[in-house]
Parts: structure tokens; C-alpha cells; sequence
């Protein structure tokens, strides 16, 4: 299992920080609010600087970095990134609601200055399924490979894609999930306007999906990947 989280940058962090009752959620630090009616989300504290060098953040999206980072720790946890594996039957399925929103944004900015001014890297690095294509990419995974996109149960599905894919005898192991990076000026602003998120200030009360008053979500990031693999080939190992 690998986790990155607004309560914590590791599965260990994370299992901690729900058993001591952590709260993620606070003032959104990414940028200004003070024009935006919403003022807090539940951002991650990490700070990928500390993973990757600055020219691969500068050509793949956050939420790619944060997948990589999750599924670097699931797969040393599983001990799968072990040559003696047929890697043609090792998968990839990451989804990703939103994909490369921060890369959108940044790369529009580029564009109403001067067209040729928008970097060669924003389509690979805005789409929603490479996420899955570096972590196989990292690997040399040859096996299913590819994006989930339904909206909050992006990652669900993902996993139960991955299942019957194994199920079905087309892989032996399938590392999969989710990652998404939405704390952004246009994803706040779209989904506060659609009033979907909630008014509340106070980081301590304003998510409460099962409150008879809720009135919205908090958005958040992170990522959280898990590998699957078939039981009688982890047995073999």
C-alpha cells in the first residue's frame, strides 16, 4: 500500500493519523483566496521537491507525481519490482478524476500570452491515464495499462477493474488506485459555484458528509494506490 495524504506522506503516517483522529484540513496555502468564497481544503504536506528533480516535475502534473510517489512505497512494500516476475503480466490502472488540472491551468496562462509559448510536454502531461504510463514506465510493467475516470469513485473502480482483470487470467499483479490534485484556482472556483462545497470556515467541523446540515464537501488531493496480485502467484513467491 502506498499513501499521500493531507494526514500523512506514508500508509504508516496515514493509519497513525486516522487512529489519532487527525485533521488535514485547513487555509489553502497554493494560492490566494481572499477573491474565492471557499478558503480551505485539505492539502498534502509534502513537498515533492524532496522526490523528483525540478525538470521532471516541470514535465509531468502533480497529481503524476503524487501517483509515483504512492506507488513507489506500494511496490518496495509488495516486493514486486523483482526481474524473476514475468513483467508482461504485471499491470498498471491509476485513475484520476481530474487528471493534469494544475497543468491546464498553468499552460492556459502560457497561451493567452503567446501560443507558442505552450510547452510541448502539456498533453502527455495533463492526461488522466499517465499517471499509470510513468509508473510502468519506472518498472518496466508490460501489462494492462490504463486510466479510470468516474468522478469520486474513480479509484474504486479502478480496483475492481484490476480484480477481474486478474480474475479473468490476463495479469498476475495489478498496481492500482487513485491520485488527484484539484486544490487549483478553476476547480474551487467551478465547484464552489455549483455550491458543492461547503461554506463552513472551521477546519474542524466543515466536513461532516453524514450531518443532517452538511451543506458540501472540502476539497483535498492525495493519492492512494495498492497492488493486487493473484494468490496462488504470490504464494509461489
Amino acid at each position: 500500500t502506498g499513501v499521500l495524504s493531507p494526514i500523512g506522506d506514508t500508509t504508516h503516517e496515514f493509519l497513525n493519523g486516522l487512529l489519532n483522529g487527525a485533521n488535514g484540513i485547513g487555509p489553502i496555502t497554493s494560492f490566494d483566496t481572499s477573491m474565492y468564497s471557499v478558503h480551505i481544503a485539505g492539502e498534502l504536506k509534502i513537498n515533492l521537491e524532496d522526490y523528483f528533480e525540478s525538470r521532471e516535475l516541470n514535465r509531468m502534473d502533480r497529481f503524476t507525481a503524487m501517483a509515483l510517489t504512492a506507488s513507489t512505497e506500494a511496490v518496495d512494500q509488495a516486493l514486486v519490482d523483482d526481474d524473476r516476475l514475468d513483467k508482461n503480466r504485471i499491470g498498471v490502472i491509476i485513475g484520476s478524476g481530474i487528471g493534469g488540472i494544475n497543468t491546464f491551468e498553468e499552460q492556459h496562462k502560457r497561451l493567452l500570452k503567446n501560443p507558442r509559448r505552450v510547452s510541448p510536454f502539456f498533453i502527455p502531461s495533463m492526461i488522466s491515464d499517465i499517471a499509470s504510463g510513468h509508473v510502468a514506465i519506472k518498472y518496466g510493467f508490460r501489462g494492462p495499462n490504463y486510466c479510470v475516470v468516474s468522478a469520486c469513485a474513480t479509484a474504486s473502480h479502478a480496483i475492481g477493474d484490476s480484480m477481474r482483470i486478474i480474475k479473468y487470467g490476463d495479469a498476475d499483479v495489478i498496481i492500482t488506485g487513485g491520485s488527484d490534485a484539484s486544490i487549483t484556482p478553476m476547480a474551487i472556483s467551478g465547484f464552489a459555484n455549483m455550491k458543492a462545497l461547503t461554506k463552513n470556515e472551521d477546519p474542524e467541523t466543515a466536513s461532516r458528509p453524514f450531518d443532517a446540515n452538511r451543506d458540501g464537501f472540502v476539497m483535498g488531493e492525495g493519492a492512494g494506490i495498492i497492488v493486487l496480485e493473484e494468490l496462488e502467484h504470490a504464494k509461489k513467491r
